[in-house]
């Protein structure tokens, strides 16, 4: 219990129509036993990018800035430059080196939340975490394809 927190990329590929010109096949198992996929029908793909966990201060910027401060566990487009620009406030925060300075700056630039189970609102060693593994996610992403977040509670 506690808060969950995805990034997906969508990315349409429409083997359901022909003029598309869309050939591959998709071979996948579970425990050896073959999944059924008819390639032909695949719309889309879906890729997990992200998962954090009550990383609320993250959340907390996609409410204010994605969700137009709306906390209700559905689904948001992403675009690609609102996510550069989460990057570069995790590396502004990241790369201040003073702790106080550091502090100041996490506070202003992304601030914890509470929330229900939403985890600690302290700027501590895991509130750091938490921002170098959205830096990371986040700099290997591509403007291609399209993000969506969503978050349970």
């Amino acid at each position: 219990m506690g808060l969950d927190m995805y990034l997906n990329k969508k990315v349409y590929i429409g083997a359901n129509y022909k003029f598309n010109n869309i050939t591959g096949s998709i071979d996948l198992k579970r425990n050896n036993i073959p999944i059924d996929i008819v390639f032909n029908k695949v719309v889309e793909i879906v890729e997990r990018v992200a998962y954090w966990r009550k990383a609320n201060a993250i959340h907390n910027w996609f409410v204010k800035n994605i969700q137009i401060g709306v906390d209700d566990c559905r689904e948001y487009f992403v675009s690609y430059e609102d996510l550069m620009q989460l990057l570069s406030l995790c590396r502004q925060i990241l790369k201040t080196k003073k702790a106080k300075e550091r502090l100041l700056k996490a506070e202003k630039l992304l601030p914890t939340c509470c929330g229900f189970f939403f985890g600690s609102e302290k700027y501590d060693k895991w509130y750091f975490d938490d921002l170098k593994y959205t830096a990371r996610i986040l700099s290997r992403l591509e403007p291609n394809g399209e993000y969506y977040y969503d978050s349970s509670w």
